[in-house]
């Protein structure tokens, strides 16, 4: 069990945030050798990719079975949602003995916490020799060509859906409060009595100043970064799994068709998540002026909403969309009324 104690302050400074290199990092844990099922295509084959990509570094630090990957690979995020190049810069400066501190908290371990310590690799040590800067230099490099690989194709739609997720938690928080918020995230995280207490099979229990909380799309259950540097004071960085993902795209009923046309209808049963224009053009092959025609229409229905992700405009579906997408027609025989709405947005 991992404990955070903190207080009613620390509770207030306590935030949300999107990581891309969270992401990169969580499949170096166990997760990434074994991806749970549901998972979407990319991220179970990022394990094979960095594989493939030649990329020393990172191939021997990532973990099949327990252990412990380095801190400075995803730093805390400075903001609601860095950017990878914001997040690469940070590894690039991380101090050179932060760095070699926690190698070596890799080599020995947290013993009294249940983490035993781990031979450092040969490629680790050689790269050790050359000084933390070194180091730092090397893995971000190794970050970056990995992400470019298995994640920056992806990344428009991924960090869409983790977007949607902090923006769920807020209307938690400004409904029920703050521990109905933390309740909510995972049955395997608890707030009760000034703590928050997170499943776990190493034992920790710390006073923090704050917590900042990570969804991901890669994690199978919920983690904690902890400081392994000793009389560190870096904020303790909490990852859980996003439950509530859109689910696979289904066609649209002919009822639906025939109230929206086959065009509009098609593409709203598609924004089972987030998705620009492009996508959406790609996907079914129309060209994106013709996507675009028919989601001003959706929008202007009230069905879709549409907002800026970076440099690309990303639609979402309403809950009125989602309700009116995913409602079930039911059967002639039985008496008319409302249709049932099974939209996880709604």
């Amino acid at each position: 069990m991992i404990e955070l104690v903190v207080d009613a302050e620390g509770l207030a400074r306590s935030r949300f945030a999107v990581s891309p290199l969270q992401e990169v990092t969580s499949t170096l844990l166990p997760w990434g050798a074994c991806p749970a099922q549901d998972v979407d295509p990319w991220i179970a084959r990022a394990r094979r990719v960095l594989r493939r990509a030649r990329l020393p570094l990172l191939s021997e630090l990532a973990l099949d079975g327990g252990g412990y990957v380095p801190d400075f690979l995803s730093p805390l995020p400075d903001g609601p949602s860095a950017s990878v190049e914001e997040e690469l810069e940070l590894v690039r400066d991380t101090p050179p003995g932060r760095v070699l501190d926690e190698l070596e908290a890799l080599r020995t371990g947290r013993p009294a916490s249940g983490l035993a310590g781990a031979h450092l690799p040969p490629e680790v040590r050689r790269a050790m020799a050359r000084g933390g800067a070194h180091v730092a230099r090397q893995i971000a490099e190794e970050l970056r060509r990995y992400w470019d690989l298995a994640f920056a194709p992806y990344w428009e739609t991924a960090r869409a859906t983790l977007e949607a997720e902090i923006d769920r938690c807020a209307g938690v928080l400004a409904r029920r409060g703050a521990a109905e918020l933390f309740n909510s995230l995972h049955p395997g995280i608890v707030w009760s009595g000034g703590a928050l207490r997170v499943d776990s099979r190493f034992a920790v229990r710390q006073t923090v100043r704050l917590v900042i909380v990570v969804p991901s799309l890669v994690a199978a259950w919920p983690a904690v970064a902890v400081d392994p540097v000793c009389g560190a004071l870096r904020p303790p960085m909490m990852v859980y799994p996003v439950r509530d993902r859109a689910g696979a795209e289904v066609p649209p009923s002919a009822e639906l068709a025939r109230l929206l046309g086959p065009t509009r209808a098609g593409l709203l049963s598609a924004l089972v998540r987030p998705a620009s224009t492009t996508q959406l053009a790609a996907r079914h092959f129309l060209s994106p002026a013709t996507v675009s025609y028919h989601l001003g229409v959706l929008h202007e229905a009230g069905l879709v909403s549409r907002a800026r992700s970076g440099r690309a405009v990303l639609y979402r579906r309403t809950p009125a969309g989602s309700r009116l997408a995913t409602a079930r027609q039911r059967p002639r025989h039985e008496p008319k009324g409302d249709p049932v709405a099974g939209s996880p947005f709604g």
